[in-house]
């Protein structure tokens, strides 16, 4: 009998789960995690050494509980980083991982860290928090990779720091590849997505959602209460490919793109607020496709993007779309939206008149209006008058507006009845958040208005409500970005500003030692005279380079190699150079990049500088990436060819460089073109690559040119050429332009030097 009881009691402990003691596993290298990993249980928690963990591929698998998770963390916080070639990927249920820090390296796979080891191994209800991701990109900024991938289901990435990805590819992408990994409820929570810079080509989303292919699945992915901070990889910050989705609460903070509803329905954006500035043309708010999303309480502040990037874009649709394209916008409600000193904040069919026969298929362009949307109790105000807050590039006749107000002059593209005006009145309690000083009472209550409970701050509208996003009262502290809300608790962004070193120099070999010295932010000041140099000057930092005198400028003659450059940009490399005189031998470049390992974007700024006898002014390699190339006030003579920045010619969409500023310069006896700026393969995801040539006098260029054309920006966007004088330049054109992007050149004097040519439908091959 008492064998019998023995193993009765035994039995009811085991069933009802006796508490383990937790076990604190510290481990020193790989070959130790390991084996911790394979021998952990529920309850255990693995801390890895402080230091630094270089070249580990760390796969972490097991099955904890909801009360007894397994944890994989940093022994303190931000001190341990995981280095070189290194990736996470992690299997199981209930896995947790704290506390680590991804930096100077890259991934070995195609994610840093994956919620599945592999299509059999994947993770559910598992999390990653208070982990940083920085500047952990790929040497090839053409190499494709994700830092996050989510796969299963009921996973978590919360209070984390991502920054810095330049390498093609989404940020962090929700697979749905799988009945297992639909309806997942994956929250993306509390993270600071920091800075992704312009890619200059598509496929630099921050975070996507799904894929065309999976466009129709259900996800139910909750993304809420980011900070997004200049995210600017491409036109779409968050791209949307499934069903279901809601995005309520985050911030977007300066950010050159939207948030783009691409495919999928029946989604939710609340409560979100997009900051912009007085230099926001590129930036956007939300972008509208597809079917049943609900719009609600964001508010929008100095978005002056236009078309893609305006604050509402709301897209025509494909007839019969295929999946990779737009559907129709139908069943849409926008309602309770504030718009602050946005530049045309409304626009409605955009994509309509951008689809032509040369471009793509007949039974592709975009004709579909929007049709059954809502338009209610949004209120737009504007400091200054903008002449058109609505812009329709087709018909809005399946556009129901009610009660919608606006504070000045409504002269737009649609009917007066869409928007009243009205003296409405807002206060200002920070440099971006204006609130209304008495609610709007009059409201339009349409189909299950009765559930949009909250306004953009979560106060609620049942006890108050006015249209726009915000009801009364508002506490003044709301127009705080308290950045220690967002990401990793023990990382700060916060750098010290040093005051920039000065280091004067008389000599070639001080200008090399110099450099060799220098820190970023170094001023390198030449004395009057002649600077021999016979190697390539390294830029791989913040470099500034100019003449102690303004009035007795230094000279800079280079006798290196054949086709090599005076100035060689690598990564990252950001040079100023100011009144210099640099003289080649007919056969360098004055300015290169390296030919590979340019993750990251380089800078060049010359400035009241002379150029001469050299091959190449600057060559640009495939696969390098200039942010901003500006060369003001100087003189180029006497060389071969111009800038090159023509060698992404995969025709995939990329391009080399995304603003050129050429202003108040001379270009004489430039041999060949004096600009080669090409973007071959057309798609909608980026700026599409910005040309300022103004001011500029161009004399006997072009005389070996065999294209015929002086300034040649193939597929390039953006192209502004406006008071030049063309003198004696023996070429066919001075540039060929696309007339679909109103490329209009102007107040230009021309003798003896060709003409424009515009051209309609440039053939370019759309990248879908």
């Amino acid at each position: 009998m008492k064998n019998v009881l023995f193993f009765g009691v035994a039995f009811l402990l085991l069933s009802f789960g006796v508490k383990r003691e937790q076990h604190i596993i510290k481990v020193n290298n790989q070959e130790e995690l390991k084996s911790a990993v394979k021998n952990v249980v529920a309850g255990d928690e693995i801390v890895l050494a402080n230091g630094i963990w270089k070249d580990v591929q760390i796969r972490f698998y097991g099955n904890g509980t909801k009360e007894a998770p397994i944890v994989l963390r940093a022994e303190t916080e931000g001190k341990v980083t995981i280095e070189g070639v290194s990736d996470l990927k992690m299997a199981g249920t209930y896995l947790e991982v704290r506390g680590l820090h991804f930096k100077n390296g890259y991934t070995p796979s195609n994610t840093v860290i994956d919620f599945h080891i592999d299509a059999k191994n994947i993770a559910n209800n598992c999390k990653v928090s208070d982990c940083v991701i920085e500047n952990f990109t790929q040497p090839n900024r053409n190499k494709q990779d994700h830092w996050i991938e989510f796969w299963g289901r009921h996973n978590q990435l919360d209070h984390c720091y991502i920054a810095g990805k330049s390498n093609s590819g989404p940020t962090i992408l929700v697979a749905l590849k799988g009945n297992e990994h639909i309806k997942n409820y994956h929250q993306i929570t509390n993270n600071h997505f920091g800075p992704r810079p312009r890619k200059g080509g598509p496929h630099g989303e921050t975070l996507q959602i799904g894929d065309s292919n999976t466009s129709m699945s259900p996800s139910y992915t909750n993304v809420s209460n980011n900070l997004f901070e200049r995210c600017d990889g491409e036109v779409e910050i968050i791209s949307n490919k499934s069903n279901n989705n809601e995005y309520r609460n985050n911030i977007f903070y300066k950010c050159e793109g939207s948030l783009v509803l691409r495919h999928g329905n029946y989604c939710t954006i609340d409560g979100n607020i997009f900051i912009g500035d007085d230099n926001s043309e590129f930036m956007g708010g939300i972008r509208v496709i597809n079917t049943g999303h609900l719009v609600t309480n964001n508010y929008f502040y100095k978005i002056k993007g236009k078309e893609f990037r305006s604050a509402l874009a709301v897209m025509n649709g494909v007839p019969k779309s295929p999946q990779n394209r737009y559907n129709q916008v139908t069943d849409v409600v926008v309602a309770y939206n504030t718009f602050v000193d946005c530049k045309t904040p409304w626009q409605f069919s955009v994509g309509a008149n951008m689809d032509k026969s040369d471009v793509l298929p007949a039974q592709e362009i975009r004709s579909a209006r929007p049709d059954r949307m809502i338009m209610a109790n949004n209120i737009i105000f504007n400091n200054l008058a903008d002449e058109f807050p609505i812009k329709a590039y087709d018909k809005v006749d399946g556009v129901l507006f009610k009660n919608n107000s606006i504070n000045s002059n409504n002269k737009s593209d649609v009917k007066a009845d869409v928007i009243k005006t009205e003296n409405l009145a807002m206060v200002k309690l920070s440099d971006w958040l204006y609130v209304p000083t008495v609610d709007q009472k009059e409201l339009y209550a349409g189909f299950e208005f009765e559930n949009i409970k909250q306004d953009v701050f979560s106060n609620s509208r049942v006890t108050a409500n006015g249209a726009g996003a915000i009801v009364l009262p508002v506490d003044k502290n709301k127009g705080v970005i308290n950045k220690k809300e967002y990401g990793a608790h023990w990382f700060s962004t916060e750098q010290l500003k040093e005051t920039p070193k000065t280091i004067r120099v008389a000599s070639g070999n001080e200008l090399t030692e110099a450099l060799a010295k220098a820190t970023s932010g170094t001023i390198i000041e030449l004395k009057k005279g002649v600077y021999e140099i016979s190697a390539s000057l390294i830029i791989d930092m913040k470099i500034t380079i100019k003449s102690k005198d303004q009035k007795k400028r230094a000279s800079i003659h280079y006798s290196g190699q054949a086709n090599t450059p005076v100035f060689l940009m690598g990564a990252g490399g950001n040079l100023t150079l100011e009144n210099i005189i640099l003289k080649g031998e007919k056969d360098q470049h004055t300015f290169a990049t390296n030919e590979k390992e340019m993750f990251s974007a380089y800078n060049l700024k010359v400035k009241n500088t002379e150029i001469s006898d050299f091959d190449v002014v600057l060559n640009a390699y495939k696969d390098s990436f200039a942010d901003t190339i500006s060369i003001d006030n100087s003189l180029i003579k006497n060389c071969k060819r111009g800038l090159k920045l023509a060698d992404e010619n995969d025709d995939l969409g990329e391009y080399n460089t995304e603003f050129v500023y050429i202003t108040n310069s001379k270009f004489d006896n430039v041999q060949n073109n004096i600009l080669d700026y090409y973007r071959g393969g057309y798609d909608e995801s980026t700026i599409g690559g910005n040309l300022v040539f103004q001011n500029n006098i161009i004399t006997n260029c072009g005389k070996e040119e065999k294209s015929g054309v002086l300034i040649k920006t193939t597929g390039i966007v953006n192209v502004g050429i406006s008071k030049n004088s063309f003198l004696n330049n023996p070429v066919k054109f001075i540039a060929v332009l696309w007339g679909e992007k109103n490329q209009v050149p102007k107040e230009n004097t021309i003798t003896n030097s060709g003409e424009f040519k515009t051209e309609r439908n440039l053939k370019q091959k759309m990248m879908y």
